[in-house]
């Protein structure tokens, strides 16, 4: 490439800067810049979103972790001792196996613990906002009837 060709590649490129960005990317989900905020607010979209949690995440997160058991099952007695000795795999893989028992737990127990928290964010903002209005609500004279 000769200098004059390197020059006006470093110009084409530098005319793109800025709208070659990474949430720039077509049909990649925009945020606010899109006037949809990231946060769903509303009481039907957290229950939408708590029924996917169990009905779709919490089984199928369930089933790949029994795949798993039956998978590894099989491997472990495949590499397993068949004379006496048995290869190193079948012991690593049952070690790899608990440690993926242990996240399928872990994930379980987080997408629970998701689902429960969208259920109690609406009873929470709701007495956020009674005894943020008690607070800031100036007394009245019928308060006092």
């Amino acid at each position: 490439m000769t200098w004059d060709e390197w020059e006006r590649a470093r110009g084409r490129v530098a005319g793109r800067e800025g709208s070659e960005r990474a949430d720039a990317v077509p049909g990649l989900r925009q945020g606010p810049a899109q006037g949809r905020p990231d946060l769903a607010s509303s009481p039907s979209e957290k229950k939408a979103a708590a029924h996917a949690i169990e009905e779709r995440l919490e089984p199928d997160t369930r089933k790949a972790g029994e795949w798993a058991d039956q998978e590894t099952a099989a491997a472990v007695k495949a590499f397993g001792a068949k004379d006496g000795d048995g290869w190193a795999t079948s012991n690593a893989l049952k070690k790899a196996h608990a440690a993926w028992g242990d996240q399928v737990k872990a994930l379980l127990d987080r997408l629970g613990s998701e689902k429960r928290a969208l259920g109690n964010t609406a009873v929470l903002f709701q007495k956020t906002d009674i005894g943020v209005g008690a607070q800031l609500r100036r007394p009245s004279g019928l308060d006092r009837l």
